[in-house]
């Protein structure tokens, strides 16, 4: 088994160009990077303690004796102990035949992947969040009913969201961190064409931090992503979910010879296997919970 660094077999994968170009695609802007706060390590676990529990303030009287409020603080943790891996086999007389430019297209897509897996598992963390739902909006139902998103309705649903912030006692968080929605495509095609028909002009507007598809609009950016569970759609204030990211194994490739498993049962295939994996772990912190939603939508 070979890691990084250059291998001297004659059919061989380029390991380090492979790495760059790896390196190059995970650090393209996408959603998650956006909107999460993302902590590279090499701890396993990463403690954030919060006031559970706080004191207040207290009205005094002259010459009387006055008592202290207590606090509690509660621990909350962000473990690393997930991974999600891209092994990718190539024959050996393919790679023989293969040129570098195609063995970085492999790269490339090796690096979405990775991005993508990241991406899908922060939209799954809606059980961390706030619910929010039809009775969110001022209509009947619950925090969980699901809101049929419409043209009629989506700035009620931008408009909430940033209520319930200030209402949570989120707002300076907001003020510095600023507020996002994550739309499906079909949401982003109905805020388009509510902006629009109140005479927004989107693309003079569009995000400065390479994500085409996202916008600025009512006092919120607003991204598009495939990677939603369907139901859920994410919103509130930035940088409060934390993505944590091992370091030693992001964007990196290890490399083995004829492997097997996976491949074949019968034994060794020739060939080799490309492989990238990224560990990470999600957290939405307790104490800041009600600054981030889950949006219930049909």
């Amino acid at each position: 088994m070979a890691t990084s660094g250059s291998d001297p077999n004659m059919n061989s994968v380029a390991t380090q160009e492979w790495e760059t170009k790896l390196q190059e695609r995970l650090d393209k802007p996408v959603t998650f990077k956006e909107v999460c706060k993302v902590i590279y390590t090499n701890t396993f676990a990463i403690n954030s303690p919060y006031m559970s529990t706080e004191f207040s303030a207290q009205t005094g009287t002259r010459g009387c004796s006055y008592g202290f409020s207590e606090f509690t603080v509660t621990n909350d943790q962000l473990i690393i102990n997930t991974f999600k891996i891209v092994p990718v086999f190539i024959d050996r007389a393919d790679l023989a035949q293969t040129s570098m430019a195609s063995q970085m297209e492999i790269a490339d897509r090796q690096g979405s992947l990775i991005n993508d897996a990241l991406e899908t598992a922060v939209l799954a963390g809606n059980a961390g969040w706030t619910d929010f739902g039809t009775v969110s909006i001022g209509g009947g139902g619950a925090a969980t009913s699901a809101i049929t998103v419409s043209i009629n309705n989506i700035d009620n649903i931008i408009r909430a969201v940033k209520r319930e912030i200030a209402e949570n006692n989120a707002q300076s968080l907001a003020d510095r961190n600023g507020i996002f929605f994550i739309w499906r495509p079909a949401d982003l095609e109905i805020l388009e064409e509510f902006a629009q028909a109140n005479g927004f002009n989107l693309a003079d507007t569009a995000l400065k931090n390479g994500i085409q598809s996202g916008y600025h609009f009512m006092g919120a950016d607003h991204y598009v992503s495939n990677s939603t569970d369907g139901t859920h759609l994410f919103a509130g204030v930035k940088k409060i979910m934390q993505l944590g990211i091992l370091s030693s194994t992001y964007g990196k490739v290890t490399v083995t010879q004829d492997p097997a498993s996976g491949v074949s049962t019968y034994g060794p295939v020739s060939g080799i296997g490309v492989i990238s994996r990224v560990d990470y772990g999600i957290n939405t912190p307790t104490g800041l919970k009600a600054a981030v939603f889950a949006i219930h939508a049909a």
